[in-house]
């Protein structure tokens, strides 16, 4: 299934996408995070409401949401996660490039996130370096610990797709990404969860981001140093994950940091962060009012 969280006549709903309408889910669960809740009983009765299809909106009469809009946590993001990215951002910052050992784990606050077609604000007086940052997530569907990669996979609800906005000079000032990762609106999410049954194979997809048009990353999720498996298996040693937590698996090559010479983002830029077969979030920068 394709679900989404849209605003329609005011009413926030959930509901899953079937050509150009959505189906109603709110009958099944209130929103997105209750439906995750509800494990393998809620998704077999969204599926049941889709085939019955009782009550249809048109897709192009609704505003759609972030799928979560707001997370229980934050969200759990990998630095440095593509082979390409890892060696440009090394040598962008001066520093000999080297692939890291381990995940690098670091944090958005959960109140970053914003909508599809959100504009995400650009203030002068706090960040003269926003970059951006096409990014593959994955949204927990049950709680665990200590999962062996070979289970990993059974652990995922869906996935969605995140533009991981980064102010660059915060991140240097401070000397940790938190701060230069969790400005406002600072994680456009959406435009859809596609449940874990619909990509069988999320090692194999294709990953991009245009700016104004222009393309500026366009890799493959083959091309991540930790997969998902690995990531899940490493971050729950000794931590436990829980249903609706969502992990931004890493950026590839190709953002402004890495250009010669940097190129950030400025007031009217577009994005379109896009992911096969899940869709393409836009969002253009304006300034900060």
């Amino acid at each position: 299934m394709r679900l989404v969280t849209y605003r329609d006549i005011g009413q926030v709903r959930i509901g899953a996408v079937d050509g150009d309408q959505i189906v109603a889910l709110d009958t099944v669960a209130p929103d997105m995070l209750s439906l995750i809740d509800r494990g393998e009983e809620g998704l077999a009765r969204a599926r049941a409401a889709l085939e019955r299809r009782e009550r249809t909106t048109p897709l192009a009469s609704v505003q759609l949401l972030a799928p979560i809009p707001r997370p229980r946590q934050n969200v759990v993001c990998l630095g440095m996660n593509y082979v390409a990215h890892a060696i440009e951002s090394d040598r962008a910052r001066g520093r000999e490039p080297r692939l890291p050992e381990f995940p690098v784990f670091f944090t958005k606050a959960a109140h970053t996130v914003c909508n599809p077609g959100d504009e995400i604000p650009l203030d002068p007086q706090v960040t003269t370096e926003l970059d951006y940052e096409v990014e593959f997530a994955f949204i927990i569907g049950r709680a665990g610990k200590n999962i062996a990669r070979e289970e990993a996979l059974d652990y995922v609800f869906g996935y969605t797709i995140i533009n991981d906005i980064s102010a660059r000079d915060l991140q240097s000032r401070h000397q940790q990404f938190f701060k230069g990762k969790s400005l406002d609106r600072s994680c456009p999410m959406g435009p859809v969860i596609v449940t874990a049954d619909e990509l069988a194979d999320p090692a194999r997809l294709g990953i991009r981001l245009r700016l104004n048009g222009e393309m500026r990353q366009d890799s493959h999720t083959g091309d991540l140093i930790f997969d998902i498996p690995a990531i899940i298996a490493y971050y729950s040693l000794g931590t436990t994950l829980e249903p609706g937590m969502l992990f931004a698996t890493g950026t590839p090559a190709g953002v402004g940091l890495g250009r010669t010479p940097p190129e950030y983002l400025r007031p009217g830029d577009v994005m379109e962060a896009e992911v096969d077969g899940i869709g393409t979030l836009q969002n253009r920068v304006v300034a900060a009012t």
